[in-house]
């Protein structure tokens, strides 16, 4: 029974023997001479009666005394608890109403975000929240990221149609990448499976042909294995082909919009990998010339065969879809998120719980209505984060983009 139960209980067990005993000591006599005669010669029998309902007003008013004390201890106990967890709530949150970007860089650079210790960066960053300086390091978990829902990260089934009507059209499956319907056709595809094995018989009847026997063999079995390179390719990684085919058909992104398509993908991720508390395990510039981030699947890093929690889990599913959120958000189709879905795919297969099909997209298409919610309530955040990756910036300076205030 809880607390409020058993106050309510309390409460109505010293009402009821109140009024009982009101009943017993407090008689109205009867009016007129007739009934006071009645009255007077009733007076005689009532010595017979007194004794048990003496005894019954003392029970009764011995258990309101004992109603009362335990409703009166209940409710102290209660306010007690109140008034702890008020001042539990005051002193973990005491924010601080403004906090310049020299100041927050200045918090951000005592954090050593390039060790790789999950834990020891966890820890700074709770400390620095709890002195109030910042206010978004794990808001999304908490609720302070200023979305609607006072719990953001506990996944409920989503629809492609709830999906898309709560993100005004913006998120479906064609636009995330996720229905199968893609810049590339099936089609397109399959043509080029085609093309590619042609070329390849022919280069290696002609390299058999006209060059040297020994040159003529040795080219003939690299020509062979092409087709086989380039299925495997596809099956893993159709990502890395649909750019091929992008590029040779000519949609693909300009240089300058592949650039500003990649900084927002990734700061993103870099958004909401914050807002849930996943410390940053890899941050570098790779080959495309931006930064690249990575993150710990928790804040007690990854250990080697280890099981993921359903809160885990759920951290995860946003943050792998904030980076296709984040291109359709500024582009309305994404083109860099299969790398994501097939890395988170392999952390759900890791689950405690196991995770079927039918949980995995829903899971999926939530993790993307999360990141969108989070993304389009902190914009402003999020534009100085993508102009930091643009100017690559560091850890620390990508962390006071998103704490300065």
């Amino acid at each position: 029974m809880s607390t409020s139960a058993r106050i309510m209980k309390s409460s109505l067990v010293v009402l009821a023997a109140s009024a009982a005993v009101e009943g017993f000591v407090s008689p109205v006599p009867p009016s007129g001479a007739a009934s006071a005669a009645a009255f007077s010669r009733g007076a005689a029998m009532a010595p017979l009666r007194m004794s048990s309902a003496e005894d019954e007003v003392a029970k009764l008013r011995a258990k309101a005394q004992k109603a009362r004390e335990e409703a009166a201890a209940l409710a102290k106990e209660m306010g007690k608890d109140i008034e702890t967890d008020s001042a539990v709530a005051t002193k973990a949150t005491p924010t601080k109403s403004g906090l310049s970007k020299d100041e927050a860089s200045s918090l951000s650079s005592s954090v050593d975000f390039d060790g790789g210790d999950a834990s020891s960066q966890a820890a700074s960053l709770d400390a620095i929240v709890e002195s109030g300086d910042f206010a978004l390091w794990k808001a999304a978990a908490t609720g302070a990221a200023g979305t609607s829902s006072q719990a953001p990260l506990r996944p409920y089934p989503v629809s492609l149609n709830f999906l898309e009507q709560r993100s005004g059209g913006k998120l479906t499956g064609e636009s995330l990448g996720v229905s199968g319907e893609m810049d590339v056709s099936l089609d397109d595809f399959k043509d080029a499976t085609i093309a590619v094995t042609l070329g390849s018989t022919v280069a290696a009847i002609a390299s058999l042909a006209l060059l040297p026997e020994n040159v003529g063999a040795t080219l003939c079995y690299l020509f062979a294995l092409i087709p086989v390179g380039f299925i495997g390719i596809g099956s893993t990684a159709p990502g890395i082909i649909a750019g091929a085919i992008s590029s040779f058909q000519g949609t693909s992104d300009d240089q300058a919009q592949r650039d500003d398509r990649i900084c927002r993908h990734e700061a993103g991720h870099f958004l909401c990998g914050y807002l849930c508390g996943l410390p940053v395990k890899q941050y570098s510039i790779v080959d495309t010339g931006f930064p690249c981030v990575e993150f710990h699947p928790s804040a007690e890093g990854e250990a080697l065969g280890r099981e993921f929690t359903s809160e885990e889990i759920a951290a995860l599913s946003v943050v792998a879809m904030s980076g296709s959120v984040a291109e359709v958000l500024s582009f309305g189709q994404a083109r860099g998120g299969e790398n994501d879905l097939l890395e988170l795919n392999g952390l759900m297969r890791r689950s405690k719980e196991f995770i079927g099909a039918q949980k995995e997209q829903d899971l999926t298409r939530w993790g993307a209505l999360a990141a969108f919610n989070l993304i389009q309530a902190n914009m402003d955040k999020y534009e100085a984060l993508v102009q930091a990756f643009k100017e690559k910036k560091s850890v620390a300076d990508c962390v006071a983009a998103i704490e300065a205030r």
